[in-house]
């Protein structure tokens, strides 16, 4: 049981460090834009929070080697973060953020170690930093709810990432795991509610994966219908134009003067006389000028 205690806590290290480092690209595109821009650095000082108590609480306790390692190094991870976040942060974002980090991973840590230390004596130190620290990882799971109510409420995983979803259904189910398997209550319980939220997410986004958003529906059919009213009117506006220089092609023919018949007959005399053989030319001539002008009816 030890040895396979042992083997579950390290696949539960290996992956809850993943967990820890996936936040790396982000701040790679911080630090190569210079810029916090929209990012928000509560998750990462409340994270360094849960992670330093749950170091000391391995530290406390003669079984937490694996507990330690693990949070050790989602400690140092989360520091490399909020430093990086006051680094690069807008100066009132900076200031606040500064003041959270204060409050929460100054004074509230300081104050737990020193209450635990002075305070309390022998199993009872584990039991006051674990409830602490059961009760921030509860609070770390449950942070996803309100993306689950929206991803109800959209009927869209947009706004609910697999991958993160994924490794920390999986994190929550190897600590649950390894929890049952060393009888601690403190890393059992908050797991064992980490792993049904997980589920509940995945199952949510199996639901909602190859759904659109109502939005983003409403939004193509508009687009749609607008396309559909600009065809319309492009096609009308069309048929106007059309109309219009029919009408005025009709216009324009009615107006034309109306050909003279005497000048019409004598044009087809000159025509046919222009298409006329050179024998049947000089067997009609000679002609007379006042033949052609008056249009004689005699002319071939």
């Amino acid at each position: 049981m030890a040895s396979l205690s042992f083997i579950i806590g390290i696949i539960g290290n290996i992956i809850s460090i993943l967990v820890f480092a996936s936040p790396i690209k982000t701040f790679w595109w911080v630090v190569k834009k210079k810029s916090t821009e929209n990012y928000k650095g509560v998750p990462y000082i409340t994270t360094f929070l849960s992670t330093s108590l749950w170091t000391f609480y391995g530290i406390m306790n003669p079984d937490g080697l694996l507990v330690v390692t693990v949070n050790g190094a989602g400690a140092i991870f989360q520091l490399i973060y909020v430093i990086l976040f006051l680094v690069y942060a807008p100066k009132d974002t900076k200031v606040k953020t500064a003041k959270l980090v204060a409050i929460l991973d100054v004074g509230f840590l300081g104050a737990v170690i020193a209450l635990t230390l002075l305070a309390f004596h022998g199993r009872m130190r584990l039991t006051f930093v674990g409830i602490i620290c059961a009760g921030l990882t509860i609070g770390m799971y449950a942070s996803p709810l309100s993306v689950m109510r929206t991803v109800i409420k959209t009927k869209s995983v947009e706004y609910m990432p697999f991958l993160l979803s994924f490794f920390l259904f999986l994190n929550a189910g190897v600590w649950s795991a390894y929890a049952l398997l060393v009888k601690d209550i403190y890393i059992g319980v908050p797991n064992a509610i980490g792993f049904i939220l997980g589920s509940a997410q995945l199952i949510l986004y199996l639901m909602y994966n190859n759904k659109k958003s109502a939005e983003a529906i409403e939004e193509e059919e508009e687009e749609e219908g607008g396309g559909s009213a600009h065809l319309v009117k492009g096609g009308i506006e069309m048929h106007s134009v059309e109309d219009n220089l029919n009408n005025r092609s009709l216009n324009k023919w009615k107006s034309l003067p109306k050909p003279n018949f005497s000048r019409q007959h004598s044009m087809q005399k000159i025509i046919k006389t222009l298409s006329l053989t050179p024998y049947e030319l000089q067997s009609s001539w000679p002609l007379h000028e006042s033949d052609i002008e008056e249009g004689n009816p005699d002319l071939p």
